[in-house]
């Protein structure tokens, strides 16, 4: 409809467009502060445990030089060696539980610690495997420092500071591993092996990290580098440097070991607190960076908080004029899907075909004003439609109620005419059963009898579907082997009936038919699901607890699952149209069960439960009204059978659960 096209296009220009402007575009601010306010904190963080890192490093870069030192032969380096361990160890018990990827480091590189020590103490240890476990547990340490592994940054001065706190520590352990290195030679006189190799290669890491320190590093990181290579120890530690170059064909080495740790320390404490100083400078930076993010954030949280309850303001302005006459319509609309158009529906289902075209028309939904509704023409348009809508469903419910009495009186009409030619074919039959003199046409004669009877049950099974079928007249009240009989009479294959036991009782004349009729349900049931050799039982026996005469109709075939037997319950109990429409076609003998029941009046049950060693027993209850009075009253009932009682047993605890499930689901 063109006004509701135009209704949309407005509440889309109003609404939708700066909504969706202004999310987009304080989404990306906001994401953006975010980002640089969470990347700000991770780098104080990350730093913090670098610097924590850095200072367990570099008590061990002083613990492997002395040990390097002690195993050479310079056994005066042994205080300085037992208070260097002490702190180290206070540097590890500070890292635990700092960071998992540190303290997975420490256990797998230092779990051999105590061992190490040990070893150098006794004087057994190889000074190149102790040196080599030193420095593998100091590449290890540095290579899970978070800013090692820390990506680069937007902030380009934080990003710089960074790379210049990876390469200071690079240059550093260079300058740490040489001093540990050239201590064991020099007190020991001479290289021996790989360690000029070793020396050499460790000189030209520490060249190549402290020139990319300079290119990332401020001028005043700078200076303090030049500084701390400009000291008298430096200088001192270079004439050495200069001295074990030169030995490189393994000749001895005069220089005093004790001489060249210290210098090298100096020098190696320096770089540490230049080391420091940069950490200083990039927490600084990402404070800063943390405040300035924080403040943005805010300022887009306030502005977008404006903006957002100005659109609203607006989207609110905007649509008064739709919400008003909508929800008027909506609360029409509501009361026609809950109230008016289910009412109606149910007359005209109940109602006869004749009184249908009134109904509709007495019945029939007004048509809403727009003006009533308080909107404009596209209201109106709504209104129209919804009343086209019910108008619709009204004559479709007609139609439906119109096809289900065509349907249940064809039935009916179909069923009456079989019902009375079977019963004429019946009287023919016979009448030729008493001319008949010869056995073998007269044993034809009974099973067409026989057949002529079934298909009278089949003829009154579609009365009863249909609603229409009074029961056969009896006047005269008849036994419960009769009925038995009766009903056995009415099945195909009725050789395999087995009547067990039933116990004498009677049975008041209207109702004799219909518990015939239902127990050859029940009988026909047993035989069709049940093996062609195994018989069905029929029991019957008066109970005089529940003041009833129960038939029980047992067979030994495939029995129902729990599912399958509620189902059939819930047909047993079911008497309406709706029963049969939607049922399959295959239970229709439930549903004359359950019709039949119904018929018999209140206090008639039929309830299945399964057979003790498999199959499935149909239990029917008549209460004690359908029962008449004893020929002789002086007759007692006979005390219940072992067999009779574990199916009276079973009806009681089936009935119990059904009960039971009956309560918790109107609990529920």
């Amino acid at each position: 409809m063109p006004g509701w096209r135009s209704i949309r296009g407005r509440v889309a220009v109003v609404i939708t467009v700066p909504i969706c402007l202004l999310l987009a575009v304080a989404g990306l601010a906001v994401d953006g502060r975010a980002e640089a306010l969470g990347d700000a904190r991770t780098t104080r963080a990350e730093v913090g445990l670098s610097l924590r890192v850095q200072a367990l490093v570099h008590q061990l870069q002083r613990e492997r030089g002395l040990t390097n030192g002690l195993l050479g032969g310079e056994k005066a380096f042994r205080p300085t060696l037992d208070a260097t361990r002490r702190r180290v160890d206070t540097a590890l018990r500070g890292m635990r539980s700092r960071d998992s990827a540190v303290e997975g480091v420490i256990r797998r590189h230092l779990g051999r610690l105590t061992g190490i020590r040990a070893a150098a103490d006794r004087g057994t240890a190889d000074r190149s495997a102790t040196l080599t476990f030193y420095t593998t547990a100091v590449d290890a340490l540095n290579a899970v420092d978070p800013v090692a592994e820390t990506a680069t940054r937007a902030d380009h001065q934080l990003s710089d500071g960074l790379a210049a706190l990876r390469e200071l520590a690079a240059a550093k352990e260079s300058v740490a591993l040489e001093r540990g290195l050239l201590n064991g030679v020099f007190a020991e006189g001479a290289f021996h092996g790989r360690e000029y190799l070793t020396f050499t290669e460790v000189r030209a890491t520490r060249v190549a990290a402290l020139a990319r320190f300079r290119q990332v590093a401020t001028a005043t990181q700078r200076a303090a580098l030049e500084h701390a290579f400009g000291t008298e120890d430096a200088k001192r530690a270079t004439a050495y440097e200069n001295q074990a170059d030169g030995a490189a064909e393994g000749s001895a080495l005069h220089a005093d070991a004790g001489t060249w740790w210290n210098a090298m320390t100096v020098l190696v404490d320096d770089l540490y607190a230049v080391q420091q100083s940069v950490g200083d400078d990039v927490r600084d930076r990402a404070d800063r960076l943390s405040h300035d993010a924080e403040t943005g954030l805010t300022a887009y949280l306030v502005a977008g908080t404006l903006v957002a309850a100005l659109v609203a303001a607006l989207a609110a302005f905007a649509s008064r004029s739709l919400t008003r006459p909508l929800g008027a319509l909506a609360e029409a609309a509501h009361d026609v899907a809950r109230h008016r158009l289910p009412a109606t529906v149910a007359r005209i289902q109940q109602s006869p075909q004749e009184d249908v075209e009134v109904l509709l028309a007495a019945d029939g939904p007004d048509n809403p004003d727009a003006r009533q509704l308080g909107g404009t023409a596209e209201i109106a348009e709504v209104a129209a439609s919804l009343h086209q809508v019910e108008k619709t469903a009204l004559h479709l419910a007609a139609q439906q109620a119109g096809l289900r009495r065509n349907t249940t009186e064809s039935l009916a009409n179909l069923g009456r005419r079989n019902q009375n030619l079977v019963r004429r074919q019946l009287g023919l039959i016979t009448r030729l059963e008493r001319q008949e003199l010869d056995p073998d046409a007269l044993a034809e004669l009974f099973e067409l009898d026989h057949l002529a009877t079934r298909m009278r049950r089949n003829a009154e099974s579609l009365l009863v579907l249909a609603g229409q079928n009074p029961p056969r007249p009896t006047a005269a009240p008849a036994g419960g082997l009769e009925v038995v009989q009766a009903a056995v009479a009415e099945v195909e294959q009725y050789r395999r009936v087995l009547i067990a036991a039933v116990e004498p009782v009677r049975v008041r004349g209207h109702a004799v038919a219909d518990v015939a009729h239902l127990l050859a349900e029940l009988i026909e049931n047993g035989l069709t699901f049940s093996p062609p050799t195994e018989p069905v039982e029929v029991h019957g026996w008066y109970d005089s607890e529940d003041d009833t005469y129960c038939f029980a109709v047992v067979d030994h075939g495939v029995g129902m699952s729990e599912a399958d037997k509620e189902r059939a319950h819930g047909r047993f109990s079911g008497s309406g149209e709706e029963a049969l429409l939607g049922a399959p076609t295959r239970f229709l003998g439930h549903l004359v069960v359950g019709r039949l029941a119904h018929r018999l009046g209140e206090g008639t049950q039929v309830h299945l439960f399964d057979t003790a060693g498999g199959g499935l027993s149909a239990l029917l209850a008549l209460p004690g009204r359908l029962l008449a009075p004893a020929e002789d009253p002086s007759a007692s009932p006979l005390p219940a059978r072992p067999a009779v009682s574990s199916l009276l047993n079973g009806f009681r605890a089936g009935v119990a659960r059904a009960e039971a499930r009956t309560t918790q689901g109107a609990s529920s």
